[in-house]
C-alpha cells in the first residue's frame, strides 16, 4: 500500500477502538449469558415434563375417574394434556429468547454510549498530554502538564515528559544566554580591528600597498560582522515569535526591492529586479519578515546573470511571496540541500564579495516559525523560483 493510500484511509481514533472493544466485550458476554439462560430454562421445562410420563398420568387419571360411568380414553386425554405442556413450553422459550434479545439490544446501546464516556474520561490525560506538545511545537518550552491524579502509568509519562521539557527549555536558556555573550565577545574585537584599520588607512603616510590590504582587511571585517548578524537571526528565527502584529508583504517587498537596488553589486552587475505587489497580510514578526524577504531578493541578486539579468518579486493574491531569478543552472538533487547553514553554490556569482551561506537558512527557519512553507524549484533556462506561503496567518487574520 502506497502512502498516499494510507493518508486517505479513514483514522480510528483511540477512543473509537476503546469504544468498539467495551462493545464488543459487553456484547460478547450478554450473548454467552442469554445462551447460558436459555439452556437452563429449556431444562428445567423438559425436566418437569419428563417428570409427568405417559404411563403414570393414565394410572393417575384412571384412578381418579374409576367409578365414571362415561369414563373417556384416557390416553388421548394426557397427550392432548401434553401437546399444550409442550405448546406453553415452546411459547415460553419464544416469549424469554425475544425479550431478552430486545432488552440484550437496548442496554447494548447503553453500554456502547456508556463506554465512548468512558473511554474519553480514561483518554483525557492523554489529550492534555497532546495539546501541551503541540504548544511545546510552537517553540513554547514554558509549557507544563502538570497532570494530578493517581501515579498510574500516565502520570509516570506526563512526568516524564514535563521533566523532558524543563530539561530542553534550560538548555536552550543556556544557549541564548551563550549565543547573546558569544555576539558581544565577537563583534566588539570586530569593532575595535574596523576602527584600527579605517585609522590606518587615513593616515597621511599610506603606501598603496598598505591601503590595499586595509580595504581587503575591511571587507573581511564586514563579512564576518555579516555572519555574526546572520548567526543571530538564525538562532532568534528559531525561537517562539514573541510580538505578531498584521504585516503586509507587499509593504515589505517594496522596501526590500528598493535597498536591494541601491546595493553596489546589483548596479554593477546590471540587475533589474521586476516588482509586482498585491495585499499579503498575514501575522507574524515584522523585524523576521523583513529579513525573510530581503534575504531573499539579495540571494536572488547574488545567485544572477551578469548583464542582462533580472529578479521578479511577487507577493499575493493570499499570504504568499514569490521570488525568481535568472542564473546558474541549478541540480534537482541540489534544491533540498539549499537551507542547509552555510550551504552555497559556487557557481557564477556576479560579485566577488561571497556569501556566508545563511541566506536561505534564515529565510527557511523564519517561514518554519510562522508556520508556513517554502518551496524551491529551479527555474527553466537557470535561476530559482522560491515560493514561500504563510497560508496559516492569513486565516488567523480572516478570523
Amino acid at each position: 500500500m502506497t502512502d498516499a493510500a494510507r493518508k486517505h484511509q479513514p483514522r480510528l481514533t483511540i477512543r473509537t477502538r476503546l469504544t468498539v472493544i467495551y462493545g464488543a466485550l459487553f456484547f460478547a458476554a450478554g450473548l454467552l449469558l442469554l445462551s447460558g439462560t436459555y439452556v437452563v430454562v429449556q431444562g428445567s421445562l423438559d425436566s418437569y415434563l419428563d417428570n409427568r410420563s405417559r404411563p403414570e398420568a393414565i394410572a393417575q387419571y384412571e384412578q381418579q375417574h374409576a367409578d365414571d360411568a362415561k369414563a373417556v380414553d384416557t390416553g388421548k386425554v394426557v397427550d392432548r394434556i401434553r401437546d399444550a405442556q409442550l405448546d406453553i413450553r415452546d411459547a415460553t422459550l419464544d416469549s424469554l429468547l425475544t425479550k431478552a434479545a430486545f432488552a440484550f439490544g437496548v442496554v447494548g446501546m447503553f453500554s456502547i454510549g456508556f463506554g465512548w464516556l468512558a473511554a474519553g474520561r480514561a483518554l483525557q490525560p492523554l489529550q492534555r498530554i497532546t495539546d501541551t506538545a503541540k504548544r511545546v511545537a510552537d517553540r513554547n518550552l514554558h509549557e507544563r502538564i502538570a497532570l494530578a491524579g493517581p501515579r498510574d502509568e500516565v502520570k509516570e509519562l506526563a512526568d516524564t515528559f514535563d521533566a523532558m521539557l524543563e530539561r530542553l527549555d534550560q538548555a536552550f536558556a543556556g544557549q541564548q544566554r551563550f549565543i547573546a555573550n558569544a555576539s558581544h565577545e565577537l563583534r566588539t574585537p570586530l569593532a575595535i580591528n574596523r576602527t584600527v584599520v579605517e585609522a590606518a588607512a587615513s593616515g597621511p603616510n599610506v603606501t598603496p600597498e598598505l591601503r590595499q590590504l586595509c580595504t581587503v582587511l575591511l571587507e573581511v571585517n564586514v563579512r564576518h560582522d555579516k555572519l555574526i548578524e546572520g548567526l543571530l537571526t538564525l538562532f532568534r528565527s528559531e525561537n517562539e515569535i514573541a510580538n505578531r502584529l498584521p504585516v503586509d508583504l507587499a509593504n515589505i517587498a517594496d522596501t526590500a526591492v528598493k535597498l536591494s537596488s541601491c546595493e553596489p553589486e546589483t548596479t554593477a552587475a546590471g540587475i533589474d529586479i521586476r516588482l509586482d505587489t498585491r495585499p499579503a497580510v498575514v501575522i507574524g514578526d515584522p523585524i523576521l519578515l523583513e529579513r525573510m524577504t530581503l534575504n531573499l531578493v539579495q540571494n536572488a541578486v547574488l545567485h544572477n546573470t551578469p548583464g542582462g539579468g533580472w529578479v521578479s518579486v511577487v507577493t499575493g493574491p493570499g499570504p504568499r511571496l514569490v521570488v525568481t531569478n535568472t542564473g546558474p543552472t541549478v541540480p534537482k538533487h541540489e534544491i533540498l540541500s539549499l537551507t542547509e547553514p552555510f550551504r552555497r553554490l559556487d557557481n557564477d556569482r556576479i560579485s566577488h564579495i561571497r556569501g556566508n551561506g545563511l541566506g536561505l537558512s534564515i529565510v527557511a527557519s523564519i517561514v518554519r516559525t510562522h508556520n508556513g512553507r517554502i518551496d524551491i524549484e529551479p527555474r527553466d533556462g537557470g535561476g530559482l523560483i522560491v515560493t514561500v506561503n504563510l497560508e496559516n496567518h492569513q486565516e488567523n487574520v480572516k478570523s
